[in-house]
């Protein structure tokens, strides 16, 4: 429990802007120390993010060991490690309980509630939040600030105008740049960079790929799923990752789980070595080079070749296709290419990542440097930044949603403390004439 603390709350004013579980988690720790706290948001209703990716099964966290967990975030590891050091998954997972909402683990060892859906976690949580005294203020959108006296006056759009209102504590989680229409437009990077606050592009993350299929693999095998496959991708240094699973051919270039999964460092090839951005296909990732080609030796008995892919291998009719498309002068007769095609098939170069408003969620975001420990901007004291507004993103798993939880935590404590800190003996200021006035 964050501990509370004297003087009344009353005379703190304090914003958390951005009501997505980053934010509702932070607006969590100020009312649980007695604090009053007030959070914004710019759309109609909370959390819409969270909600729509619970249409599929809401996948809050992941089982795995948690030393391999955390190893999933990458170079952002370090600077996450505070903040879901506190708030592991089997600790997020209690909370979720904690709100009436049982959870299980599924056969891939991702964490669901029991129900599957996000929606009862949500409306419980609100209740709590309301009964706690958390104000919510939907259809305000944070646009600007600016500086008056040595503070920040704070800039919203609301049905009735614009408002501006100084706060003496605010908690950004504003989340990326995936899914605009629910509120994630990245529209937070204008008003931060003006403030020389650094702020790594926001790209897609968990993301289709763009490459360029001849005209007949789009008519004939636009949409069909590759399953029981891997695929893997090597950077510039020659380090390879490979993971399983099941992907799509798509019309533009590939998409799914399997090729989220490695989005990072494909991505990061695009980025740094383009001619070397290409994914490569095993076919039959639980069968060795040498028993491929032993198969391939047998006699076969007049079957074509591609009655040898379906009935020795049980591979799919765009096993074929795939190999015509990707390896266009492989000798069918010599088992020993054709083997190596099945376990090692490159795919043609990736172009692009599709468009980040596509994209499950978005990499990129402050850069940590800008920040202290407790996730505080050290140019603007007072201000805490959570969720995916940080730099660091993560495969699809419930690794996303567990970091956001785990930030927003993180943040509202360190800002918990920090009030404490600074503002314990600070007299109570005038209000200023411009907080909360319509200043259209």
């Amino acid at each position: 429990m964050t501990d509370s603390y004297t003087p009344s709350s009353s005379d703190k004013r304090i914003a958390v802007i951005g009501a997505g579980p980053a934010g509702l988690m932070a607006a969590e720790q100020f009312a649980q120390a007695g604090l009053n706290v007030e959070v914004f948001d710019a759309m109609p209703s909370v959390a819409r993010k969270f909600l729509l990716a619970g249409i599929g099964g809401m996948n809050i966290t992941h089982s795995e060991d948690y030393l391999q967990f955390v190893k999933r975030y990458r170079s952002a590891e370090s600077h996450l490690r505070p903040a879901l050091d506190a708030l592991k998954p089997d600790d997020l997972r209690a909370w979720i309980h904690g709100l009436g909402i049982e959870t299980f683990v599924g056969t891939s060892g991702r964490v669901f509630p029991k129900d599957m859906k996000a929606a009862p976690l949500l409306r419980s949580w609100l209740k709590r939040l309301r009964d706690q005294g958390v104000v919510i203020h939907t259809r305000h959108r944070w646009t600007d600030w600016a500086r008056e006296s040595e503070q920040l006056i704070w800039e919203f759009t609301t049905p009735d105008g614009k408002i501006q209102r100084h706060f003496d504590c605010v908690v950004l989680a504003l989340g990326g740049a995936s899914w605009p229409k629910l509120g994630s437009d990245g529209s937070w990077v204008s008003p931060l960079s003006a403030a020389a606050i650094a702020v790594t592009p926001l790209q897609a993350s968990n993301c289709g790929f763009e490459m360029e299929w001849s005209e007949f693999m789009q008519q004939k095998f636009a949409g069909t799923p590759l399953k029981q496959v891997a695929l893997s991708v090597s950077d510039s240094h020659g380090n390879r990752e490979q993971r399983t699973g099941e992907f799509i051919i798509s019309a533009y270039g590939v998409e799914g789980s399997l090729v989220y999964a490695l989005s990072n460092p494909l991505r990061e090839c695009l980025n740094h070595d383009p001619q070397n951005a290409r994914l490569t296909l095993d076919w039959l990732p639980n069968t060795d080079l040498q028993q491929v080609e032993k198969k391939l030796r047998e006699p076969r008995k007049g079957m074509s070749f591609a009655n040898v892919l379906r009935k020795k291998f049980r591979l799919p009719t765009i096993t074929n296709a795939l190999l015509q498309e990707c390896c266009p002068s492989l000798n069918r007769d010599d088992a020993s290419a054709v083997a190596s095609a099945l376990k090692a098939m490159p795919m043609p170069l990736v172009k692009a990542t599709r468009p980040v408003d596509e994209a499950i969620s978005s990499a990129g975001g402050i850069q940590f440097s800008e920040l202290d420990s407790g996730l505080m901007l050290k140019a603007l004291p007072g201000i805490f930044v959570a969720g995916e507004m940080l730099d660091w993103d993560a495969p699809t798993g419930g690794y996303l949603l567990t970091a956001c939880f785990a930030t927003g935590r993180h943040a509202g404590r360190s800002a918990v403390s920090w009030l404490k800190d600074n503002l314990k003996n600070k007299p109570k200021d005038k209000p200023k004439e411009s907080d909360g006035i319509d200043v259209r």
